[in-house]
């Protein structure tokens, strides 16, 4: 895949789509003119890649040998017929004629934090941990996209448990309540999820609209509300927990891939359009969306995180730039990324007034610091590469980071030495 194992992984999330809600028209999708390199695998391509996709989502892109090991293994997830005695067999194909394309190399900022990064494998090759949780009673948890899972991790006694959801849900986001339950969205079987933890029991609340196809970022409000981002789809939700009406409306620009969400101070909704150059709040009652449009057209914004005091930061994702919106002012600015044009700000949060992210297209992957006080960069290489690092959280109490580093499965703790704060954003 053309850019990194990020195209990999957002085309095997439509290759999803396509075995869910399409399979009969996996057949006419292997009928191209892609020409295939000899060698003992490709049959087996030939066979097994095009159940989702067609062969040019192979041959289009390249990989090292473990991330296509990673990526074939999330291919086998969630459908792909690859005989367990040809895995190693197609991996090696696969790795010698499609190799890993350059990307930008990583830029070590040095300064004065210090940290320390320490990973764990997720239990289930190929799961895909997208997104991270640190849950009240102290674990994390993520969710385990291409695996169908939910994963709890105990960094006290350092065990894992998954959690089976009921077949092709492919979890997205996670939120927790206050009772212990874990909310999440369901990006393939288009519902909001509810897991009680004690039992493994599963409650689900269907998009009402048949086109609402893949929500995406979940977030409580004050009233225990869950406001929801719908990508693909191009809308905006919310469900009343209490009574389980969900109610919806569409953003006012066409395509704009309604993503990342924070929640402001007063209660509004504000999420990123990854498909356009704006960033939009919602308003909590009517569900009336009004856009703000950011000073370059070519912006995309993916994640975004904000500051108690209301001020918005956000990776501009085809840009490599870091963006702050102040929504008391209007005031936008921004700041080049370390890693240059091609570095792709990804997974990003905020501590107090410090801002945390990640860049998902260096090679490695590195966890980026932020001072807006005086405008510094400090940056770290995440040693097992990240293999994009999708989203992020912090701590209660500001100490620690976890990240999901989809493409390497694992995740990840971010312990900021002398870093201990009250947190209400």
């Amino acid at each position: 895949m053309s850019k990194s194992l990020f195209s990999s992984l957002a085309l095997l999330l439509l290759a999803a789509f396509v075995c869910i809600a399409a399979p009969a028209r996996a057949q006419n999708r292997g009928q191209d003119q892609v020409q295939l390199p000899e060698g003992d695998a490709k049959a087996t391509v030939q066979t097994a890649c095009v159940v989702c996709h067609s062969l040019g989502t192979v041959t289009n892109n390249g990989h090292d040998k473990e991330d296509w090991t990673t990526t074939l293994h999330m291919m086998v997830n969630v459908g792909a017929p690859v005989p367990a005695d040809q895995f190693d067999t197609v991996v090696n194909y696969l790795s010698k004629n499609f190799p890993e394309k350059p990307k930008p190399a990583a830029q070590v900022i040095p300064g004065n934090t210090e940290i320390s990064i320490k990973e764990w494998m997720v239990p289930t090759p190929g799961s895909r941990p997208h997104d991270p949780m640190f849950a009240p009673d102290g674990s994390v948890w993520y969710s385990g996209q291409m695996a169908n899972v939910l994963g709890r991790f105990d960094p006290k006694t350092q065990q894992f448990k998954e959690y089976k959801l009921p077949p092709k849900s492919g979890p997205h986001g996670l939120i927790a309540d206050k009772d212990g339950n874990v909310w999440y969205t369901a990006n393939f079987g288009a519902y909001i999820g509810k897991l009680d933890p004690k039992t493994g029991d599963v409650k689900q609340y269907p998009m009402p609209d048949p086109k609402a196809r893949d929500p995406h970022t979940p977030l409580f409000d004050p009233k225990g509300n869950i406001f929801f981002t719908v990508q693909g789809s191009n809308m905006v939700g919310r469900l009343n927990t209490k009574t389980g009406e969900i109610k919806m409306n569409t953003s006012p620009t066409p395509k704009s891939n309604p993503y990342g969400m924070v929640m402001s101070s007063k209660g509004v909704p504000y999420f990123v359009e990854f498909g356009a150059n704006k960033i939009a709040s919602i308003d909590p009652d009517t569900l009336e969306i009004h856009e703000v449009v950011l000073p370059h057209e070519d912006s995309r914004p993916r994640r975004v995180a904000i500051t108690a005091d209301d001020v918005i930061y956000y990776g501009d994702y085809s840009r490599g730039y870091l963006g702050r919106y102040d929504i008391k002012t209007g005031k936008l600015t921004e700041w080049p990324s370390p890693g240059g044009p091609r570095s792709q700000p990804y997974a990003i949060t905020t501590i107090g007034d410090i801002v945390w992210y990640s860049e998902s297209n260096t090679k490695p992957n590195t966890i980026v610091r932020f001072d807006p006080k005086t405008e510094k960069f400090q940056s770290w290489i995440i040693p097992s590469g990240g293999g994009v690092v999708r989203n992020m959280v912090h701590t209660p109490d500001g100490s620690a980071l976890w990240l999901a580093c989809s493409g390497v499965n694992r995740i990840a703790q971010v312990q900021i030495k002398g870093t201990k704060v009250s947190q209400k954003n």
